[in-house]
């Protein structure tokens, strides 16, 4: 679940924040919640059009580290979670939370890819 979950640690993020400062703005719940789930949708669907529209290379891996840089600090705080609890070296903690972030970012990164991917493979049967 937490592979799955890191390509959209960016979206659930700003969704969370957007709802938060929407109920404190005084919006209630259902307000809070329409403004969390707009601005998650948004903030993905965003990232899909630019890496389907962006050309350059060196543009879509920004785009794909401003996606992969969130997943991977969710990656070591979970693994640091679960390393607390294992084992009670803080050395070992930290290093295999490291291993855990560089794990969850590598595969964030080969998912956002993936879509980079996906989105190219589409364009390209168009213009032929």
């Amino acid at each position: 679940m937490l592979f799955t979950l890191a390509v959209v640690a960016l979206p659930l993020f700003l969704g969370v924040n957007a709802g938060a400062w929407a109920f404190h703005a005084g919006a209630g719940w259902p307000g809070a919640l329409l403004v969390g789930i707009l601005a998650a949708g948004l903030t993905l669907g965003v990232g899909q059009i630019l890496l389907a529209v962006i050309r350059p290379m060196w543009a879509k891996l920004a785009i794909a580290m401003v996606f992969v840089a969130p997943a991977m600090v969710a990656g070591y705080h979970a693994t640091h979670g679960i390393a607390k609890h294992m084992m009670p070296s803080e050395i070992w903690q930290i290093v295999f939370s490291v291993i855990g972030a560089i794990a969850v970012g590598v595969t964030a990164f080969l998912r956002v890819a993936g879509m980079a991917a996906a989105d190219q493979s589409g364009r390209d049967m168009v213009q032929a």
